[in-house]
């Protein structure tokens, strides 16, 4: 190579010298993005949930022993959750309402899987406070905090909550069997 001889007065090209300093300047770059990545990776591992904490992600609940006409109130995540084995009566009555009229509008249909089981997480979209089970102007929930009437789907129907109380993710594991989460 021409350029790697030396010249008369004993001196490298200079063009020679700037792209061996480029590479090493790109191979010492390189790697301390490695190393900094080597050192993040332990800090941001640490960021993620504990297996304890992924085993309460989700929660399977024997539901064969709630009767119509029962509701049982079990944990999820650290707050309530009603699981309502609603009667014929509070389901034509939750599909006969008119959605139009609803403050945070929503068919019944849209919120259960299965009409004679009604899931959903129990606490007021106003403040957080826990409402009280077939009690309130519509025989659902009642938040005596604040005064809001949810109904038998869990639909705000009256009372300063925003919105109706939420519906978590859930399946039907089999005929006696709900998993949440």
């Amino acid at each position: 190579m021409a350029n790697t001889v030396p010249s008369g007065d004993g001196h490298h090209d200079h063009g020679d010298d700037a792209t061996r300093r480029d590479f090493l300047m790109l191979l010492a770059g390189g790697g301390a993005a490695v190393g900094a990545a080597a050192l993040a990776w332990p800090l941001i591992d640490s960021m993620n949930p504990a297996a304890d904490v992924l085993a309460l992600s989700s929660t399977e609940v024997n539901i064969s022993q709630i009767e119509a006409g029962q509701a049982v109130t079990i944990t999820w995540r650290g707050k309530p959750v009603f699981i309502r084995h609603r009667t014929e009566k509070e389901i034509e009555e939750a599909r006969a309402v008119n959605v139009a009229d609803l403050p945070d509008p929503q068919p019944d249909a849209d919120r259960v899987e299965k009409p004679e089981w009604l899931v959903v997480v129990g606490v007021c979209t106003h403040l957080g406070c826990v409402p009280l089970g077939y009690q309130g102007d519509y025989d659902g929930w009642f938040c005596p905090c604040h005064g809001s009437h949810y109904d038998t789907s869990g639909r705000i129907r009256k009372g300063p909550a925003p919105a109706n109380l939420a519906v978590p993710e859930y399946v039907f594991v089999d005929d006696n069997t709900i998993r949440i989460g």
